[in-house]
Order: C-alpha cells, then structure tokens, then sequence
C-alpha cells in the first residue's frame, strides 16, 4: 500500500477493516484533490474555477436505501418505522466485508474533520471516500483541525463511501443495491450505490441527531445567523420554504445555513461550509450565494456547463432540478467565524401552504411551538409532480424526519426546555399562498414576507394586539410594518367566505390526522395546542 499526504498514525484504516489498499491519499488539499479529480474524470473545470460533476442516476437522497444497525446499544432508543429501517448486524458485518474486498487494490482518499464548531461537543470524523471529489466535498461541509489538531485526531465515526459499489439485494437484506447504513455500535456509517454527495453529510447529522440529545443538546435542521444587536435567530423550514433566501441576509451575521445543536451555552453549527440548491439561482436575489459558482474550490453537483467556453448554465434543469453546490462557508463575506452564537431570542416556522389558509405571521405558545415542531408542514405544490392536481400537506417531524433516530417527542422535550430557559419567541410565518389555494390565490410578495421576518427580528411586533385564528389558534398581528394589514388576516383575502373556512376545516384535519400517531408518546398538553376540530 502506498501513502500520499499525511495519515494519523494513531488511527489507520485497517480498523476499520480496510486493507490491501492501493493508494491511500491523507487529507490532500484543495488543488492536490483537483488534481486527483481531473486526472481520474470525475468532472470538468468550469469558468472562473468550480468543479462540475455528475452524480449519475441519483440526483437526491435514496430515503428509502438508508438502514439501521438493530444491536443492543442503541436498538431502545431508535424511533423505528419507515425512517429508521433495522437491518441485522449479521447482514451488515457481510456487506461491510464485501465492501472491503471490493477496495483491495484500489485507490482511497480521507479526510479527517471535525463536526461542532462548540469545541464541547465536536466529534472528530472520518470520512473515506473512492471518488476525489466526495472527498474535496468533505473537506468543504466539514470543520477542517488544524495541522496540530489533526496530528492527534482520533475519530469516533467514520464514512466508507463506496459509490462504485453495490449491495445485492437478495444476500444483503437491502431493498436495493443502493444503500446508507449506519451502525451505532461501531460507529460506521457504509454508503454504496450512489455518488449523491449529501448522503455524506446527512449521515454524520443522523449520527450527531442520535448523539447530542444524550448530552443534553438539542440537533436542528435550520438555519440560523445573528443580528446586528447580537441575538441569534434560528430558521427551520422544508425544501421550498425560503430558509436559504429568508436567512441569507447580509445586514446579519450567518452561523450556517443548515445542521445545528443548541446547548446550555448557546447555538453552534455542525458544519463548516453549505450545501445549497443552484437552480435558478439569481444574481441579485442570492449574490452572497451566486458568488459561490464564481470561485475555485466549490463543487457544482449536476450543473449544465457549456462545452465551448466553460460556462455555467444555472437555469438548465436537464439532469435534476436539485442542481447544488458545496463550499467552504468562509465563502460567505458576512459569515461567522466561530459558527457560535447565542441562545436564540426569535425561531421561525417556515411553510408553504399552497392551500392558502394558514396567516402570513403568527405567534406561536411554547405547547403551540412544539406541536408545529413535531408536525413540521409544508404543501407541495399542484403541478410540480406528476400526478399531483391540487394541494398535497408535506410533514416530517421536526423539520427533518428522515435524519431523526430519536422519537420526535425527545426533540420536542429539548425545544420546549430552552423555550422556557430563555424565554425565546417562536413565530409561524407563511411564505406560500393568500387569497386561495395554488392556482386560485397569488403567493405572498416577497418584499411582504421579508418585511414580516425582519419584524419579527426587530422586536416590531412586540406589543402589537394579536387575535386567535379560529382554526389553528395561532395568534395574528393586527398590524405589521411594511405590510399590508388586509393580508394578515387569511380568511379576509378570499372571495368567498365559507370556501375558506371549509378549506381550512380540511387543512386541520390534515394536521390531526398526521399528528394521531405520535400521540402514544406525546404530552397531552401538545396535543391539545393543535387545530380546532371544528
């Protein structure tokens, strides 16, 4: 086996049963890992210096590939069901095994990080990795050591991605030959079957979602950056909601833009860099963020790049409408440079109700907070999948189902203790349709919607009167600055009175039925801050 760079001798791979490697390549920096890239085909140098890859037929998460190691350490803690599917330690060492004999002679690269910016709680990882370019996507959305640091790194997890490599169903116990396992006990997580570089990153966020809780952190998928007067806020919210655009605002301060934990000290990312979608993405809308596809180091995962003359085409969806980009998150000029911030004094509920009946604003009680948090809703809009002609409800637990080993009532425990700790406002805004469903109503201006955030940031709805939505109870201001007081109240914007309350009857059902089955284990009192069965 030969070595390129320089391995942790304290922690080789044959740990983790890797040998007979051909080439290992330690933590290579960004031009080595180019190099690496360019040299094997893995992707093309676009104009102005990103790297342009392609992931193949998996362009997203393979939700349904993504397994748990049933062992006795971890098996009475998992939330097991359709998110967290067990598979057997037997099948797993199997695979695991096969996976390694497949890498005998081959060439590998790693990359030791860190998770956490909280140097309390970061974990030091590991991620192996075939293809150069999932490890220069590594050593971007994770918190580089410093070369004194990454002498002593010892890591408590570790990644085997192998996208080359496939699982047989039928020996391996895996629904398909694409596959995301992760395994408590050894703490390993084993990808194969798939190039989709965000299974590297989700992975180590469903580990540090197991993880933190038992520390007494509470994990977050949101946003969350810092105010000019020094107070965090934090943005949860489901693709399409405008948590990237909402958040990334340059009058404030980004802590990052996706994986968090908040502890007794505060609110601290998991990450160092950002993952973002590159679709469509606008100059002027997103300039922090369209900078990114100007400057060597990002990785563009799917991007149209013109043959002649390298440049991109951010508009061309040919290959999948979930273009990303993967890059440092030093990149960001009003970005943190401890990704650590306060205890939050403001959280925002992101949604978009395509059904057009939920309030722009509201505010929501600490027992209302953790019901939405649970619920975690949005709607997908008719149209934007085949098959679907009117409004379809979207809920995943805690803004982040698939990611969440824990019963979303653990989560909900943590999110209420420091709501009542810090004494800390939880608002539901609305970014998605007012006067009527999709296609009957118009979707709320966005000069509206940011209007409404930066007066919930501001303190400007702070002692405004507020009203109970008869559906929802949530609590509506009766005036906000900037915005029109007509479309602050949902039902007064459509024509026809009785159409919005029926629509808004079917919507609350929606949310009851969907929050029936976590009923068993939840606090009654959150049950009850849901929707008026009326």
């Amino acid at each position: 086996m030969r070595v390129s760079g320089r391995p942790n001798s304290e922690h080789t791979l044959d740990q983790n049963g890797l040998y007979n490697l051909e080439t290992v390549y330690w933590n290579l920096p960004t031009p080595a890992l180019y190099e690496q890239a360019l040299r094997a085909r893995e992707g093309v140098l676009s104009h102005l210096g990103p790297l342009v890859v392609r992931t193949g037929h998996h362009t997203g998460r393979s939700a349904n590939d993504k397994f748990v190691v049933e062992e006795p350490s971890s098996k009475d803690h998992i939330w097991w069901g359709e998110v967290n599917r067990p598979i057997d330690e037997a099948h797993f060492d199997l695979l695991h095994h096969r996976l390694a004999s497949y890498l005998q002679m081959k060439e590998v690269y790693v990359q030791d990080c860190f998770v956490g910016a909280d140097p309390k709680y970061r974990m030091p990882v590991r991620v192996v990795s075939e293809h150069a370019w999932h490890s220069l996507f590594a050593r971007n959305l994770f918190i580089q050591p410093t070369p004194e640091e990454r002498e002593t790194l010892v890591p408590e997890f570790t990644v085997i991605d192998v996208p080359r490599f496939h699982a047989i169903p039928t020996l391996d116990n895996t629904r398909s030959e694409t596959f995301v396992i992760l395994n408590l006990a050894k703490r390993l997580v084993l990808i194969g079957g798939t190039s989709y570089a965000g299974e590297i990153k989700k992975s180590l966020f469903t580990v540090m979602n197991y993880l933190m809780p038992f520390r007494g952190v509470l994990p977050m998928h949101c946003s969350a950056n810092i105010g000019p007067d020094g107070q965090t806020a934090l943005f949860f919210g489901l693709s399409g909601t405008g948590k990237t655009t909402l958040s990334a605002d340059a009058s404030r301060t980004l802590i990052g833009d996706d994986e968090h934990g908040w502890s007794a000290d505060g609110v601290f990312n998991f990450e160092g860099g950002c993952y973002a979608k590159m679709i469509k993405l606008s100059p002027t809308a997103e300039p922090e963020i369209y900078a990114t596809t100007q400057r060597f180091g990002t990785v563009l995962e799917n991007v149209t790049v013109e043959s002649e003359d390298r440049h991109l085409n951010l508009d061309d969806d040919s290959l999948t409408e979930n273009t990303r980009g993967a890059y440092h998150i030093s990149a960001i000029p009003n970005a943190s440079e401890t990704g650590i911030g306060g205890h939050p004094s403001a959280i925002l509920f992101l949604t978009c109700d395509a059904f057009g009946v939920l309030p722009p604003v509201s505010r929501l009680s600490p027992e209302q907070a953790m019901y939405h948090f649970i619920s975690g809703y949005t709607a997908r809009v008719a149209g934007t999948e085949k098959g679907v002609t009117e409004p379809s409800p979207v809920f995943s637990a805690c803004y982040g189902a698939p990611f969440m080993p824990l019963h979303p009532q653990r989560y909900a425990e943590l999110l209420g203790e420091r709501l009542a700790e810090h004494g800390t406002q939880v608002w539901l805004i609305n970014t998605g349709w007012s006067g009527g469903p999709y296609g009957v109503g118009e979707r709320i201006r966005i000069p509206h919607t940011r209007a409404m955030v930066h007066a919930v940031l501001d303190g400007k709805l702070d002692g405004i009167p507020t009203r109970p939505d008869p559906f929802f109870g949530l609590q509506i201001p009766e005036s906000c600055p900037e915005v029109p007081s007509e479309i602050l109240d949902p039902r007064s914007t459509w024509k026809d009175g009785a159409a919005y309350d029926a629509q808004a009857a079917k919507l609350a059902g929606m949310f009851r039925a969907n929050f029936a089955k976590f009923s068993d284990q939840v606090d009654p009192r959150i049950t009850a801050a849901g929707p008026n069965a009326n």
